[in-house]
């Protein structure tokens, strides 16, 4: 395929939509044909001289320092005023930020203590006096919080329940004695679905961070949410039944009756669980809501609130966002934070069609799709985006049925969505889509694994969930990330695993405790091949070392991919050391093309996109060429921050309609 019919139009917008509901993205066809083939010529004579197009603003010795406030703050920075703010501070606060932080006009709200952050309301015009000082890492805005809107068979967990495992070994999971904290609207604690066999209430433990005074749910999210993750089998012939059957429910309500909250309420909520923690076990946590992703994941208070947990031990599960469709097709670029965040495991939505069989799920049309477009910003005022291959795994998320809070307001406002006729006012059940409820599925997942498994760290956990999952063909890895979730195949490649890992093991100590199962598992009629590789920030690594041999980079405190220097598709021989001492030896092939998967392995199928599409601040190589942060080489060619070399000439403003994140949007029949 020519390189120039890979070519999107760039367009930037802000993401406002809940559960399944379509983009209203308007898509300008711009053609410039003569420069268009030039360039592209251009482009892939540099590729194959193997030249990397570097940053149009700056080489990697020149690039500015970064500035330490969001770019949606700076505009606010002039009047008088006040704004809340959030404060991430790298050290104790000085006498000096401590006398501006008391003076008049100034209201510390909260002191986030574990997090070592402060939301404080200020004038506008005091914003970049407190950024000064050195004891500030960053400050942005107390940004609004939204939701991002047949389980147990189609994943695979109910044939894992009572099961022998290829070793032979027989087991029972249900979760039991795993908490799971559930970050959203509130749970209607008095469901059915959250009761044991024996009658009790599993939902352990309920805060309220919204300020209304409540911890049920009004809304409704938030009771389907955690009844996918750990809802009981015992009504209804297990139609509807979670994963994690007998999992504690941590209920922290961070959204308000309308199913919104506060950037610093969820903050608020991560500080306490931090703290709280080991009181109910948690070592899940599911995100099914998100804002949308400015601030690079360096900066980003919640993404870094999310690396605290993930060091800490917890698991932590985010929704990829439901902003992948446009009125034009597909749409590139819309991951959500915290799903940018790299510790996260985020999660997209599969389309199951209802049916047990996996041979015909595909990946919802709404599902959010990488690369991840947050950024940072120097004092040159240069954009360097993240550019970090997101989902990292899809799970079923279209039309899924789980329990409901009585009259909420998603019910109220959408009465079709009522699933059961009951008149049990403790029973009732509704169906929702979205990524918010592929989240909970593969959450739950999780906890089953820890049951199993109580030493597998968070990265452990996120390594076999790829490593199992099942690559869908047709769709490319910034759509489906290492593919869908295996339930079934987590368990199996779980129940081999050491039990007595720690901190201490040495990169290549044996991981398993018998033969590697075989990388196959058959799901009611469907029999599928594992991806058998994983993603690493910006590229992927598959082999058989990978589940047979522990990596540093499996331990607590470090980021999956981190240090890892990544040949072009080099295959690394027994005893090579990667960056920082990661040993990826003996078999582990570093990929360096995206591909569409035919639905094989991981790295089987049609070449995509090549790895280098993410190496570099902004250099987009592939599908259509970005170089820079502005530079579009495609239907149009846009380069720097007003010119369009097209049909026409337009300024930045009227082409993107002032928005600063960038996607991707390819029109239906290019793909």
């Amino acid at each position: 395929m020519l390189l120039t019919e890979w070519c999107p139009l760039l367009v930037m917008r802000h993401s406002k939509t809940l559960d399944g509901e379509p983009v209203n993205v308007k898509l300008t066809k711009r053609k410039a044909p003569h420069l268009i083939v030039t360039c592209c010529l251009a482009v892939v004579v540099a590729l194959t001289a193997g030249i990397l197009l570097a940053d149009r603003a700056s080489a990697k010795s020149n690039k500015g320092k970064p500035v330490k406030v969001s770019s949606d703050l700076r505009g606010q920075n002039s009047g008088g005023d006040n704004v809340d703010v959030i404060i991430q501070l790298n050290s104790k606060s000085s006498g000096q930020l401590n006398a501006l932080l008391n003076r008049n006009g100034v209201h510390v709200r909260k002191e986030l203590k574990t997090l070592n952050t402060l939301v404080v309301s200020l004038p506008a015009d005091v914003i970049d006096t407190v950024a000064a000082f050195d004891e500030v890492s960053f400050v942005s805005p107390d940004r609004t919080v939204k939701v991002d809107g047949h389980v147990s068979q189609t994943t695979g967990a109910a044939y894992r329940r009572d099961q022998v495992n290829s070793a032979g070994v027989a087991y029972t999971l249900n979760g039991s004695g795993v908490g799971i904290a559930i970050f959203d609207s509130g749970v209607f604690a008095s469901h059915k679905s959250f009761l044991n066999s024996n009658g009790y209430n599993r939902v352990v433990y309920s805060k309220d961070f919204t300020g209304e005074g409540r911890t049920d749910d009004p809304f409704g999210h938030g009771t389907h949410v955690a009844s996918l993750a750990a809802g009981n089998k015992l009504y209804y012939n297990a139609a509807y039944a979670g994963i994690a059957q007998d999992s504690k429910i941590v209920n922290l309500r961070v959204l308000n009756s309308q199913g919104q909250g506060q950037l610093s309420s969820l903050l608020e909520a991560i500080d306490w669980l931090l703290a709280n923690r080991t009181l109910y076990n948690v070592r899940v946590a599911n995100m099914s809501l998100g804002m949308a992703a400015v601030d690079s994941y360096k900066n980003d208070p919640l993404c870094k609130a999310v690396r605290r947990l993930v060091d800490a031990g917890v698991t932590v599960f985010a929704s990829a966002g439901n902003d992948g469709k446009s009125n034009s097709g597909k749409v590139y670029g819309r991951i959500h934070s915290p799903g940018n965040e790299p510790s996260a495991i985020t999660v997209g939505a599969v389309n199951t069609f209802g049916s047990e069989g996996r041979s015909d799920d595909g990946i919802a049309s709404f599902s959010s799709r990488g690369p991840t477009r947050s950024y940072q910003t120097d004092e040159a005022g240069v954009k360097h985006y993240d550019n970090i291959i997101k989902p990292d795994i899809v799970a079923p998320g279209n039309k899924i049925v789980a329990a409901q809070s009585p009259n909420n307001q998603l019910l109220i406002g959408n009465p079709s969505i009522n699933a059961v006729i009951t008149t049990d006012y403790y029973n009732k059940m509704m169906t929702l889509s979205g990524t918010s409820m592929a989240s909970p599925i593969a959450a739950g997942t999780a906890a089953m694994m820890l049951e199993m498994n109580a030493k597998l760290t968070p990265n452990m956990i996120k390594m076999i969930l790829m490593y199992t999952a099942q690559p869908l063909a047709g769709f490319n890895t910034f759509e489906q990330g290492a593919g869908e979730l295996n339930s079934a195949g987590a368990v199996d490649l779980t129940s081999v695993i050491r039990t007595d890992l720690n901190s201490t093991f040495q990169t290549g100590t044996p991981l398993l405790t018998g033969p590697a199962p075989s990388p196959s598992t058959t799901i009611s009629t469907s029999t599928f091949q594992w991806s058998q590789g994983i993603l690493l920030k910006r590229r992927y690594a598959t082999g058989i070392n990978l589940i047979t041999k522990y990596q540093a980079i499996y331990n607590t405190g470090v980021l999956l991919g981190d240090g890892v220097l990544l040949g072009d598709g080099v295959l690394l021989g027994d005893g090579v050391l990667l960056g920082d001492g990661v040993l990826l030896g003996d078999g582990v092939l570093l990929g360096d093309n995206l591909v569409t998967s035919d639905g094989t392995t991981l790295i089987q199928g049609t070449w995509f996109c090549s790895a280098g599409v993410l190496l570099g601040d902004g250099v987009l190589l592939g599908d259509g060429v970005l170089l820079g942060d502005g530079v579009l080489l495609g239907d149009g060619v846009f380069l720097g921050d007003s010119v369009l070399l097209g049909d026409q000439i337009n300024s930045l403003s009227t082409l993107i309609g002032g928005d600063d994140c960038p996607a991707f949007e390819f029109t239906p029949g290019i793909e």
